[in-house]
């Protein structure tokens, strides 16, 4: 039997990585197989697993579950082993998400009358049914470079209904150089590979790339540069459930099967490790995280954008816990006597330079696609034009209105453009987005249209701790009694703020400390500059009893009192004009 070569990457990496996504129920296929399955290196899907998955979807017509033609499972097979590689890799990838999110349609004939049913490639149904899609694992996938060449082998590939949705290249964790870091080291194969002359076929269907190094890592999508993989900071998940999963033993089929073409050494290091009890390290938590069944498929779903100006966006951790406890709130009914079944809203304060705009967008995405929020909807408001036409512009290019031509020219009409534009969309319109300015409520509430009662509103307040507690923002609720009010902020909000007073609680915070730490923001460093103060005691005297020799002694102790204090000495005129000099200079 030949084995593959043994690598430090094999003991400190790559194969605790594919056992850790064993225990979440992906199965292994070694790389023999996989090729197998594949048909050559050229090839990177997985079909016969494709056909298989799409054999069990069902579509309805005149109320009779039929299952699939064969013509129609060819069909959409084509249509996902042709996703137009020429037309860029970013283009082919965005094609490829969206038959993933939205189905193929295609063409049957049912008696024949003909019908043209969407098929889901992934099923959405149940999420945590591993029954209803297939979660498969490979190493070393060897793949032919566009050009005939060379061959290039991502350590670890995840297959989802036979295609390829998540790279991952592991290194060991110490290059014996001080000054290389070995995730960075991943991260720079990753973005080789996606190039045009390397395996960009690859990674035309990848959703997630990650690069692990055994005690760290971090992760990516396609064409993401360097400096924006981000690490993960698990916020639901116990460390019980980390070590639950750690610890979690193959069965002897398994460990057989991973085990088997390794060599003797190796084999026997890992069976007796795995015999002891083990801690997660940071790459267990990352795979846990992300690459358990449910959250890969509800990340992929939920959490991923493509902008015309940035490109490919997957969110970060404080975005998807920040939209996920926001989701739950709002499905949260009000006991309040005069809200009584509304919807419930609250805070979003995240530091400034988190990306709080996308959070946005991916908080809209949520509320159009969930189940319980699809019939619900949005209307945004800000308080100053430039921030109502950069949300605007961001919603429409990170795909919160769709792809089609129809929902991009409803996107692009989604400014109220007055106040009595503005009313007739609340009372008699039925947009699913909506921009206003917090400003032509003062207009729009004297309109007779101007009033929604609907629970099915959720309306987001941009820069919410700014111009929200004056009269047009109560003439706003009055025209919206039941709407879900959700403030977004990235300004640190003291206690008893008027921000969390109008909207409710804070229901996720990702605060300035927290934003540098994980290197988002680079800290603010200032030196303090402070104007000496020297107070001439006598002058002051003589010049405070020439001014109030008219005032009775008690007058004068009361006056002398209120200046005395350090408010007002800092506060004097000649003091603020030093400091201003001292700026200037």
């Amino acid at each position: 039997m030949s084995h593959l070569p043994e690598t430090k990457e094999d003991y400190s990496s790559k194969i605790p990585a594919i056992k850790t996504l064993m225990a979440l129920d992906w199965q292994y296929l070694s790389q023999a197989e996989c090729l197998k399955k594949r048909g050559s290196n050229r090839e990177v899907l997985l079909k016969d697993e494709l056909i298989e998955v799409l054999k069990k979807r069902r579509f309805t017509f005149k109320g009779i579950e039929h299952p699939l033609s064969t013509n129609a499972i060819e069909q959409i097979v084509r249509d996902i082993a042709a996703p137009g590689l020429n037309d860029g890799l970013l283009v082919a990838n965005e094609r490829i998400y969206d038959k993933l999110c939205l189905g193929v349609t295609v063409t049957e004939f049912i008696d024949g009358k003909k019908c043209q049913p969407t098929i889901p490639i992934i099923d959405w149904s149940d999420l945590s049914n591993t029954e209803l899609n297939t979660f498969q694992v490979t190493e070393e996938c060897e793949v032919l470079n566009t050009q005939g060449t060379q061959t290039r082998r991502p350590d670890i590939v995840c297959y989802v209904n036979g295609i390829p949705l998540v790279i991952i290249e592991a290194k060991r964790p110490d290059s014996g150089n001080p000054n290389k870091n070995m995730v960075d080291e991943g991260i720079s194969q990753n973005i080789r590979n996606q190039k045009n002359d390397e395996i960009p076929q690859l990674f035309t269907y990848a959703q997630l790339i990650l690069a692990i190094s055994g005690t760290d890592g971090r992760y990516g999508t396609t064409k993401t540069p360097a400096k924006f993989w981000a690490k993960w900071r698990e916020e639901l998940l116990s460390e019980d459930h980390f070590k639950k999963i750690k610890n979690t033993a193959l069965s002897a089929e398994q460990s057989d099967a991973l085990l088997a073409d390794k060599a003797p050494r190796l084999a026997k290091y890992f069976q007796a490790l795995w015999s002891k009890s083990e801690l997660p390290t940071e790459q267990d938590r990352l795979l846990i995280s992300l690459l358990t069944p449910e959250r890969l498929l509800e990340f992929i779903r939920f959490f991923t954008l493509f902008d015309k100006k940035v490109g490919k966006i997957v969110a970060r951790y404080q975005q998807v816990f920040g939209i996920k406890a926001l989701v739950e709130r709002i499905n949260v009914r009000s006991n309040e006597s005069d809200r009584k079944g509304a919807r419930e809203g609250g805070v979003i304060w995240h530091t400034t330079g988190s990306g709080k705009s996308f959070t946005m967008v991916f908080l809209t995405k949520a509320l159009l696609i969930h189940d319980s929020l699809k019939e619900c909807r949005v209307l945004i408001v800000t308080d100053r034009t430039d921030l109502e036409k950069q949300l605007s512009k961001t919603f429409l290019s990170g795909g919160a209105f769709g792809s089609d031509i129809a929902n991009k020219k409803e996107g692009s009409n989604t400014r109220a453009k007055t106040g009595k534009d503005l009313a007739k969309r609340i009372g008699k319109g039925n947009e699913r987005i909506i921009f206003s300015l917090v400003q032509k409520f003062n207009t729009a509430s004297k309109q007779p249209e101007c009033f929604n009662p609907s629970d099915d509103l959720i309306v987001l307040i941009d820069e919410g701790h700014r111009s929200q507690g004056g009269e047009n923002h109560e003439r706003m609720r009055k025209a919206l009694p039941n709407a879900a009010y959700v403030a977004f902020t990235g300004t640190p909000l003291l206690k008893d703020d008027k921000t969390t007073n109008k909207f409710g609680p804070i229901v996720h915070a990702y605060t300035m400390q927290r934003a540098v730490e994980d290197k988002t923001v680079t800290p603010l460093l200032y030196e303090e500059r402070k104007q000496l103060l020297d107070v001439n005691e006598t002058a002051i005297d003589n010049w405070f009893e020439k001014l109030t020799v008219s005032l009775s002694p008690e007058q004068q102790r009361d006056l002398k009192k209120k200046f005395t204090s350090k408010g007002v000495v800092y506060g004097s005129e000649n003091r603020l004009e030093l400091i201003a000099w001292d700026i200037a200079l």
